[in-house]
């Protein structure tokens, strides 16, 4: 069947990613998986090692951290799913006013498959939150709920639902110096400071009411700069998010005890690098040609042309982490980092997330607890067998 293209996608040459996805990845993906269907190398597996018993407290911790963040993760994602993602919003074929979608308009000016990535990202956060909840439960283990906790207000743009929520996008304040930290050769986990690749303070990364649709029209691209201004706020946002997530089960998998355990941290913890990467080149695309440069006549915020001039530690066009160092004497290599638990544990998560403004509004019982989990999944250490 053919592909239904977004009705307001943009027309563009054929790129890399295109080509990719429509010939030699695809083909090269139909040899590799005959392959390893019918090779030796299928045929000599051995059945995956799992646990039968009940769970260490250390392990017990580590993942009920890491429900208690993909809930907080299904909770902000929802909300750009709902104003943003393909499919809503109510769809987009039969919305007699189209200006009602220039959320997803700008945001499919970052990539035309912007709104499906935000769909598919906000299905694989929600069964991540719902998987480790039931694991926890198979093993007689307390889930997570943070459903009384669900109070904040919402948007109530167009396409909201106006349910209560979990965190906030409204007023952010959005460390952007990841985007500086995987262009260079330096690693945090071994002091490295990086600066912000663009101030994001006291920002919107969703319409917040109506009114954020409407804004001067911007001959080159689709929409107007007001909301394509929201639209490049949630797109760093995004690679935010999903760099803390990358980092967050690298370090809880250093502490994992039970063979289960790591199995399923490294396998989530895959699934959020590869939601990383989308965002790195979705987020480098806002800050050039055609979009950037160009500034929010309503909020004053700016968006500049990263390539004019061309500096490494912000080049939008690397989507993949540059070599860096990882001990004295070794060469360097191309890692997700941070690493330790120091800067990309759980406390550290909670911490950046409070710093990011996710959290303003919420109830200090939710912050207690959210802490307590933090400081217990930080505390396991991985028991000898």
């Amino acid at each position: 069947m053919k592909k239904k293209l977004h009705p307001y996608s943009i027309s563009r040459p054929v790129d890399r990613r295109s080509f990719l996805k429509g010939g030699l990845l695809a083909g090269g993906a139909a040899v590799g998986a005959g392959l390893l269907a019918t090779g030796p190398l299928a045929r000599a597996q051995a059945q995956p090692q799992t646990s039968g018993g009940a769970l260490n407290k250390g392990d017990i911790a580590i993942l009920r951290f890491l429900a208690a963040a993909e809930l907080i993760e299904s909770d902000l994602w929802t909300q750009y799913a709902e104003l943003g993602g393909i499919g809503t919003n109510p769809p987009i074929e039969v919305d007699p006013n189209p200006a009602l979608n220039n959320y997803q308009v700008a945001l499919s000016n970052l990539d035309s498959d912007g709104p499906q990535y935000i769909s598919s990202n906000t299905a694989d956060e929600i069964t991540h939150a719902t998987f480790l909840n039931a694991y926890l439960e198979s093993k007689g283990a307390e889930p997570v709920n943070f459903d009384e906790f669900e109070t904040l207000p919402g948007s109530t743009a167009t396409g909201s639902t106006g349910i209560g929520r979990l965190t906030n996008l409204m007023n952010l304040d959005v460390d952007t110096s990841w985007f500086v930290r995987y262009r260079s050769a330096t690693n945090p986990d071994l002091g490295a400071t990086f600066p912000q690749a663009i101030t994001l303070k006291g920002v919107t990364a969703i319409p917040r009411t109506d009114a954020d649709f409407e804004g001067r029209s911007n001959p080159n691209f689709l929409g107007n700069d007001h909301i394509q201004a929201i639209a490049n706020v949630a797109a760093f946002h995004f690679g935010y998010i999903e760099q803390g997530g990358s980092s967050l089960y690298a370090a809880m998998s250093q502490k994992v005890t039970d063979p289960e355990v790591l199995e399923i941290t490294l396998g989530i913890g895959g699934d959020e690098i590869a939601h990383f990467l989308e965002w790195v080149d979705f987020a480098g695309n806002g800050v050039q040609p055609m979009v950037a440069p160009f500034t929010d006549p309503i909020s004053g915020l700016r968006f500049p042309n990263f390539f004019s001039p061309l500096n490494p530690l912000i080049q939008p066009s690397l989507i993949f982490p540059v070599p860096t160092e990882f001990r004295p004497n070794l060469p360097r290599v191309s890692i997700i980092r941070p690493l330790t638990d120091k800067f990309g544990g759980a406390v550290a998560t909670i911490k950046s997330f409070t710093a990011d403004g996710l959290f303003i509004g919420q109830s200090k019982q939710f912050l207690s607890e959210l802490q307590a989990m933090a400081v217990a999944a930080d505390s396991a250490v991985r028991l000898a067998p």
